[in-house]
């Protein structure tokens, strides 16, 4: 991965949202996910129906600048899909991902290269979490995927590792699966672009139920010092207007006859007709990024790398933000955050409480993780400060707490 230079509760079975007036169908919950590696989300889709990932954009108009950027990337690129069954030079195919029940027990994670724009707190990372590339992860962006399918979480590490039980990672970020959750503005995420990898992904399990109702994730060589929600980071110093910027979303031509592609093919298609691509890293030319799982057809697969991105629009998606415009506004407020009682004897209960005003999503540390509401119980086994982490789109505010154990 190239880095920089320098709410209410969507789980209900079976909801019907109208998007640029088209009416579908969105099942599956969040608890009803599989437990398990690359195990099925039983028709669940992460973020709330009308996010930017989710949101239909095949009647949307064509950016005024779509030629040029398709021509700065290459009309005649083609596809790549970056998943597949089997391995290829002993690594799998794909990002992979698991999901994890809410007793999954949290863990440390020690935050390097990109800590002052990771969220800390410990997280419920298993101990044989599948890390990007396994079984010989080597030195890719060596992601790790956790969705928490009880508190709808989803937990993403950058270039992880595991040493002696200790995982540590350059980029730790989590994301509120229940909300339009978003990075602060030029804030980095596992991802460059600052967005969450996990929704961006292909998988088998939605394909073979027979359709993907969400955007998918795609690289190029170059991009622009720039961002377009819902990215919020840029990856790069090249000031060419005419480069894609982070979050810059492609959408293949209504005209591209499918028809003869096979089935699960017709499907990543339709999806690509519907939510497009989202430009999220660099790396390989219209690279697209998928799960690996041994029940693609890569046979099929490989007949998209006959499409070539001279059938694609590049969809008008909102304001392009650079150095010069990027929004600012006040970080999140915190009235109050409090330990009752403040003294207690190991093990024994302690209610931490706290008042904050715009704020995104709340993070506790050590113990406790994101949390919701405004209270949560913990039972700390020796004398702790607390630190309520609160985030929103323009930055951080933090405050402590400390319970003294006799």
């Amino acid at each position: 991965m190239l880095r920089k230079v320098n709410r209410s509760l969507a789980l209900a079975s079976a909801t019907i949202f109208l998007l640029s007036g088209v009416a579908f169908s969105q099942a599956g919950t969040c608890s009803g996910m599989t437990v398990g590696q690359l195990t099925s989300l039983n028709g669940f889709v992460p973020f709330p129906s009308n996010n930017l990932w989710n949101t239909d954009v095949s009647t949307a108009s064509v950016d005024p600048n779509s030629a040029n950027y398709i021509n700065f990337i290459g009309s005649t690129v083609t596809l790549h899909p970056d998943f597949g069954a089997g391995t290829f030079h002993n690594q799998t195919i794909g990002i992979p991902y698991q999901i994890v029940a809410g007793t999954q027990a949290k863990v440390n994670v020690t935050l390097n290269a990109f800590a002052d724009e990771s969220d800390p707190g410990p997280k419920p990372i298993p101990s044989n979490a599948l890390i990007e590339g396994y079984p010989k992860p080597g030195n890719g962006d060596r992601h790790v995927l956790v969705l928490d399918k009880d508190g709808c979480w989803l937990y993403e590490l950058y270039n992880a590792s595991l040493s002696k039980s200790q995982w540590s990672a350059d980029q730790g970020s989590v994301w509120d699966m229940t909300i339009n959750d978003q990075r602060p503005y030029t804030w980095t995420s596992a991802d460059a672009a600052g967005l969450p990898v996990f929704v961006g992904l292909a998988r088998y399990d939605e394909v073979a139920a027979g359709a993907i109702n969400h955007a998918l994730r795609f690289t190029v060589p170059t991009s622009q010092k720039a961002f377009v929600l819902p990215a919020t980071h840029w990856a790069s110093t090249t000031t060419d207007p005419n480069a894609p910027p982070m979050g810059l979303r492609l959408r293949l031509k209504a005209s591209f006859d499918i028809s003869g592609y096979p089935a699960d093919d017709q499907v990543i298609l339709t999806a690509l007709k519907k939510y497009g691509l989202i430009l999220a890293d660099n790396g390989s030319a219209m690279f697209i990024s998928g799960a690996p799982d041994n029940r693609w057809n890569n046979t099929d697969l490989n007949l998209l790398k006959q499409i070539t991105l001279s059938n694609f629009d590049v969809v008008q998606t909102g304001t392009i933000f650079t150095p010069a415009n990027v929004p600012t506004g006040p970080s999140p407020t915190i009235s109050s955050f409090t330990a009752n009682p403040t003294t207690v004897m190991a093990g024994q209960p302690v209610t931490l409480s706290w008042s904050v005003s715009n704020s995104e999503y709340n993070i506790i540390d050590p113990q406790a993780g994101p949390v919701r509401g405004t209270s949560i119980v913990v039972n700390p086994s020796a004398t702790t400060t607390y630190t309520l982490y609160t985030t929103n789109q323009f930055g951080r505010t933090t405050a402590t707490a400390t319970v003294t154990v006799q």
